[in-house]
């Protein structure tokens, strides 16, 4: 395969996928609002491990960047969701390949 010549800088393709997606828990939460919009207390179900603080904070950034999009249902007590956006969901095939590599990974060298 020829290698792409393709010059590192602080707008590069790849820097700017890793500044969206960087991090621990962004790739869960795309990917758990995959199949549908989901409220805050849904996503820290489907997502344990992850911090009410963190999650929070995610979301924040997540919305921020326009991967998802967050809507206020204006109820007392307050009710939101969130949802991908259509930039969001061109990720999901990104999910899927690094699913994919794990998977492979795991299969080839962690359990030879």
């Amino acid at each position: 395969m020829e290698r792409e010549e393709f010059k590192i800088t602080a707008r590069c393709p790849i820097r700017t996928t890793t500044e969206l997606l960087g991090g621990k828990w962004k790739l869960l939460i795309l990917f758990q609002l995959a199949q549908e919009p989901l409220r805050p207390s849904q996503l820290k179900r489907l997502i344990p491990d992850i911090s009410e603080k963190m999650l929070t904070q995610e979301l924040k950034n997540l919305t921020d960047t326009n991967l998802i999009a967050r809507k206020n249902f204006g109820e007392i007590p307050p009710r939101v969701e969130y949802r991908l956006t259509s930039i969001g969901h061109s990720i999901m095939p990104l999910i899927a390949e690094m699913r994919n590599f794990a998977i492979k990974y795991e299969n080839e060298i962690l359990n030879p």
